[in-house]
Protein backbone atom coordinates (compact mmCIF):
# COMPACT_ATOMS: atom_id res chain seq x y z
CA UNK A 1 0.00 0.00 0.00
CA UNK A 2 0.96 3.77 -1.07
CA UNK A 3 -0.09 6.95 -0.01
CA UNK A 4 -0.01 9.61 -2.26
CA UNK A 5 -1.48 13.47 -1.62
CA UNK A 6 -4.38 14.96 -4.09
CA UNK A 7 -5.70 18.72 -4.67
CA UNK A 8 -8.33 19.17 -7.30
CA UNK A 9 -8.86 22.45 -8.75
CA UNK A 10 -11.78 24.45 -9.85
CA UNK A 11 -15.24 22.73 -10.56
CA UNK A 12 -13.36 19.20 -9.96
CA UNK A 13 -14.32 19.84 -6.10
CA UNK A 14 -17.86 18.89 -6.68
CA UNK A 15 -17.19 15.42 -6.94
CA UNK A 16 -15.84 14.71 -4.03
CA UNK A 17 -17.10 14.46 -0.69
CA UNK A 18 -16.95 17.53 0.93
CA UNK A 19 -14.22 17.28 3.63
CA UNK A 20 -11.89 16.59 0.87
CA UNK A 21 -12.93 20.03 -0.87
CA UNK A 22 -10.07 23.05 -1.91
CA UNK A 23 -7.74 21.61 -0.58
CA UNK A 24 -4.76 18.93 -0.03
CA UNK A 25 -4.93 15.43 1.48
CA UNK A 26 -3.50 12.18 1.95
CA UNK A 27 -5.23 8.93 0.20
CA UNK A 28 -4.09 5.04 0.57
CA UNK A 29 -3.32 3.47 -2.82
CA UNK A 30 -3.10 -0.04 -4.07
CA UNK A 31 0.71 -0.54 -5.55
CA UNK A 32 -1.15 -1.09 -8.92
CA UNK A 33 -3.21 2.19 -8.46
CA UNK A 34 -2.97 4.39 -11.48
CA UNK A 35 -3.82 8.35 -11.70
CA UNK A 36 -7.13 7.32 -13.33
CA UNK A 37 -8.35 4.54 -10.77
CA UNK A 38 -7.73 7.10 -8.19
CA UNK A 39 -8.90 10.16 -9.76
CA UNK A 40 -12.13 8.04 -10.41
CA UNK A 41 -12.12 6.26 -7.31
CA UNK A 42 -12.22 9.64 -5.46
CA UNK A 43 -15.37 10.05 -7.74
CA UNK A 44 -13.96 12.48 -10.42
CA UNK A 45 -14.91 11.13 -13.90
CA UNK A 46 -12.17 11.16 -15.99
CA UNK A 47 -13.77 12.74 -18.74
CA UNK A 48 -13.88 16.00 -16.96
CA UNK A 49 -10.13 15.98 -16.54
CA UNK A 50 -7.50 17.91 -18.73
CA UNK A 51 -3.80 18.09 -16.71
CA UNK A 52 -3.05 15.72 -14.56
CA UNK A 53 0.60 16.88 -12.43
CA UNK A 54 2.56 14.58 -10.67
CA UNK A 55 5.33 16.00 -8.10
CA UNK A 56 5.05 19.53 -10.70
CA UNK A 57 5.54 17.29 -13.97
CA UNK A 58 2.25 16.27 -16.01
CA UNK A 59 1.90 12.78 -16.20
CA UNK A 60 -0.84 10.62 -18.18
CA UNK A 61 -3.70 8.60 -16.97
CA UNK A 62 -1.60 5.70 -17.00
CA UNK A 63 1.31 7.12 -14.45
CA UNK A 64 1.63 4.45 -11.56
CA UNK A 65 1.64 6.41 -8.31
CA UNK A 66 4.62 5.52 -6.00
CA UNK A 67 3.91 6.46 -1.97
CA UNK A 68 4.68 10.54 -1.43
CA UNK A 69 3.40 11.36 -4.88
CA UNK A 70 1.85 14.63 -5.17
CA UNK A 71 -0.94 14.63 -7.27
CA UNK A 72 -2.73 17.98 -8.92
CA UNK A 73 -5.80 17.51 -11.31
CA UNK A 74 -7.04 20.70 -13.42
CA UNK A 75 -10.17 20.52 -15.28
CA UNK A 76 -10.69 21.93 -18.93
CA UNK A 77 -8.45 24.92 -19.04
CA UNK A 78 -9.96 28.30 -21.39
CA UNK A 79 -7.79 30.85 -20.34
CA UNK A 80 -4.47 29.77 -19.34
CA UNK A 81 -2.48 28.33 -22.07
CA UNK A 82 -1.01 24.57 -21.18
CA UNK A 83 0.18 23.41 -24.24
CA UNK A 84 3.93 23.10 -23.34
CA UNK A 85 2.25 20.54 -20.98
CA UNK A 86 1.68 16.88 -21.60
CA UNK A 87 -2.48 16.70 -21.49
CA UNK A 88 -4.16 13.50 -20.58
CA UNK A 89 -5.66 12.70 -24.09
CA UNK A 90 -3.65 13.32 -27.63
CA UNK A 91 -6.86 15.55 -28.75
CA UNK A 92 -8.70 18.49 -27.42
CA UNK A 93 -12.27 17.48 -26.22
CA UNK A 94 -14.12 20.06 -27.73
CA UNK A 95 -15.25 18.31 -30.88
CA UNK A 96 -18.86 19.97 -30.97
CA UNK A 97 -21.06 16.72 -31.92
CA UNK A 98 -22.62 15.59 -28.98
CA UNK A 99 -24.71 12.73 -27.75
CA UNK A 100 -27.23 13.14 -25.00
CA UNK A 101 -28.58 10.60 -22.56
CA UNK A 102 -32.02 9.55 -21.45
CA UNK A 103 -32.57 12.62 -18.91
CA UNK A 104 -31.05 15.59 -21.35
CA UNK A 105 -34.33 15.58 -23.75
CA UNK A 106 -34.61 19.24 -23.09
CA UNK A 107 -31.21 20.19 -23.55
CA UNK A 108 -30.25 18.14 -26.53
CA UNK A 109 -33.24 19.95 -28.71
CA UNK A 110 -32.05 23.15 -27.59
CA UNK A 111 -28.36 22.06 -28.98
CA UNK A 112 -30.04 21.06 -32.18
CA UNK A 113 -31.61 24.91 -32.02
CA UNK A 114 -28.15 26.74 -31.97
CA UNK A 115 -27.12 24.20 -34.56
CA UNK A 116 -25.01 21.61 -32.42
CA UNK A 117 -25.28 17.77 -34.08
CA UNK A 118 -27.06 16.63 -30.68
CA UNK A 119 -28.27 12.56 -31.07
CA UNK A 120 -30.49 11.87 -27.90
CA UNK A 121 -32.94 8.40 -28.35
CA UNK A 122 -34.52 7.68 -24.50
CA UNK A 123 -34.57 4.36 -25.56
CA UNK A 124 -30.43 4.34 -26.05
CA UNK A 125 -28.94 1.91 -23.21
CA UNK A 126 -25.27 2.49 -21.38
CA UNK A 127 -23.52 -0.04 -23.90
CA UNK A 128 -25.25 1.64 -27.00
CA UNK A 129 -24.12 5.15 -25.88
CA UNK A 130 -20.98 3.74 -25.08
CA UNK A 131 -20.57 2.74 -28.86
CA UNK A 132 -21.82 5.65 -30.33
CA UNK A 133 -19.94 8.31 -28.60
CA UNK A 134 -16.02 5.99 -28.93
CA UNK A 135 -17.42 5.26 -32.78
CA UNK A 136 -18.68 9.18 -33.80
CA UNK A 137 -16.54 10.67 -31.80
CA UNK A 138 -18.89 12.68 -30.00
CA UNK A 139 -19.57 14.18 -26.54
CA UNK A 140 -21.50 12.36 -23.84
CA UNK A 141 -23.95 15.24 -22.00
CA UNK A 142 -24.80 13.15 -18.87
CA UNK A 143 -25.72 13.48 -15.02
CA UNK A 144 -24.47 10.27 -14.53
CA UNK A 145 -20.88 9.94 -13.25
CA UNK A 146 -20.63 6.50 -13.47
CA UNK A 147 -21.36 6.25 -17.37
CA UNK A 148 -18.35 9.19 -17.66
CA UNK A 149 -15.83 6.66 -16.17
CA UNK A 150 -16.12 3.93 -18.82
CA UNK A 151 -13.08 3.54 -20.20
CA UNK A 152 -13.98 3.71 -24.35
CA UNK A 153 -15.72 6.89 -23.45
CA UNK A 154 -12.79 10.15 -23.65
CA UNK A 155 -14.97 12.91 -24.45
CA UNK A 156 -18.35 13.67 -21.98
CA UNK A 157 -19.15 16.31 -19.80
CA UNK A 158 -21.23 15.92 -16.36
CA UNK A 159 -24.07 18.41 -16.74
CA UNK A 160 -25.04 20.09 -13.11
CA UNK A 161 -27.84 22.54 -13.90
CA UNK A 162 -31.11 21.04 -13.56
CA UNK A 163 -33.32 22.94 -16.06
CA UNK A 164 -32.46 22.92 -19.68
CA UNK A 165 -32.43 26.30 -20.35
CA UNK A 166 -29.70 26.37 -17.40
CA UNK A 167 -28.18 23.17 -19.17
CA UNK A 168 -27.62 25.22 -22.10
CA UNK A 169 -26.01 27.97 -20.75
CA UNK A 170 -23.38 26.07 -18.61
CA UNK A 171 -22.45 23.73 -21.90
CA UNK A 172 -22.12 27.02 -23.77
CA UNK A 173 -20.14 28.58 -21.05
CA UNK A 174 -17.83 25.31 -20.07
CA UNK A 175 -17.11 24.69 -24.01
CA UNK A 176 -16.65 28.27 -25.31
CA UNK A 177 -19.90 27.58 -27.92
CA UNK A 178 -21.06 30.94 -28.68
CA UNK A 179 -18.98 31.75 -31.59
CA UNK A 180 -19.86 28.20 -32.90
CA UNK A 181 -23.52 28.45 -33.15
CA UNK A 182 -25.33 28.36 -36.24
CA UNK A 183 -29.05 28.72 -34.68
CA UNK A 184 -32.03 27.13 -36.58
CA UNK A 185 -30.22 25.21 -39.32
CA UNK A 186 -30.92 21.83 -37.79
CA UNK A 187 -34.46 20.04 -37.60
CA UNK A 188 -35.16 20.26 -33.41
CA UNK A 189 -37.27 16.60 -34.34
CA UNK A 190 -34.58 14.57 -35.95
CA UNK A 191 -30.89 16.35 -36.04
CA UNK A 192 -30.64 16.75 -39.77
CA UNK A 193 -30.03 20.20 -41.93
CA UNK A 194 -32.55 22.51 -42.63
CA UNK A 195 -33.36 23.99 -45.99
CA UNK A 196 -35.20 27.13 -47.14
CA UNK A 197 -38.08 26.31 -48.95
CA UNK A 198 -40.66 28.70 -51.08
CA UNK A 199 -43.97 29.38 -49.57
CA UNK A 200 -46.15 28.11 -52.59
CA UNK A 201 -44.21 24.48 -52.01
CA UNK A 202 -45.36 23.95 -48.26
CA UNK A 203 -48.90 26.16 -48.60
CA UNK A 204 -51.21 23.01 -47.94
CA UNK A 205 -49.16 21.95 -44.99
CA UNK A 206 -49.76 25.15 -43.32
CA UNK A 207 -52.64 26.04 -40.96
CA UNK A 208 -54.54 28.88 -41.92
CA UNK A 209 -53.24 31.77 -39.35
CA UNK A 210 -49.64 30.50 -40.42
CA UNK A 211 -50.44 30.89 -44.51
CA UNK A 212 -52.21 34.65 -43.38
CA UNK A 213 -48.95 35.92 -41.12
CA UNK A 214 -45.47 33.83 -42.67
CA UNK A 215 -43.70 34.17 -45.70
CA UNK A 216 -40.51 32.61 -44.96
CA UNK A 217 -40.11 28.47 -44.02
CA UNK A 218 -37.47 25.77 -43.96
CA UNK A 219 -38.05 22.44 -44.21
CA UNK A 220 -36.02 18.94 -42.95
CA UNK A 221 -36.36 16.52 -46.06
CA UNK A 222 -35.80 13.37 -43.67
CA UNK A 223 -39.16 14.04 -41.62
CA UNK A 224 -40.57 16.39 -43.39
CA UNK A 225 -41.59 19.19 -40.82
CA UNK A 226 -41.80 22.81 -41.64
CA UNK A 227 -40.57 25.54 -39.41
CA UNK A 228 -41.64 29.15 -39.59
CA UNK A 229 -40.61 32.45 -37.56
CA UNK A 230 -43.72 32.12 -34.66
CA UNK A 231 -44.09 32.50 -30.87
CA UNK A 232 -41.55 29.64 -30.61
CA UNK A 233 -39.22 30.82 -32.74
CA UNK A 234 -39.27 33.95 -30.64
CA UNK A 235 -38.91 32.17 -27.72
CA UNK A 236 -36.15 30.29 -28.67
CA UNK A 237 -34.48 33.66 -30.40
CA UNK A 238 -34.83 35.39 -27.38
CA UNK A 239 -32.97 32.72 -24.97
CA UNK A 240 -30.01 32.05 -27.69
CA UNK A 241 -29.64 36.14 -27.84
CA UNK A 242 -28.73 35.89 -23.36
CA UNK A 243 -25.97 34.00 -24.19
CA UNK A 244 -24.71 34.67 -28.04
CA UNK A 245 -22.19 37.56 -29.17
CA UNK A 246 -23.96 40.23 -31.01
CA UNK A 247 -22.71 40.61 -34.13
Amino acid sequence: MVTATFRFYEELNDFLAPERRRQEFACPCSESATTKHMIEALGVPHTEVELVLVNGDSAGFDRLLNDGDRVAVFPRFEMLDVAPLLRVRDRPLRITRFLADAHLGGLAHLLRMAGFDTLYDNNFQDGEIEVIVERDERILLTRDRELLKRRSIKRGCYIRALKSAQQLYEIFDRLDLARSARPFTLCLACNAPLRAIAKAEVLMRLPPAVRDRFDHFSTCDVCQRVFWEGSHWRRMRTLLDGIMPSS
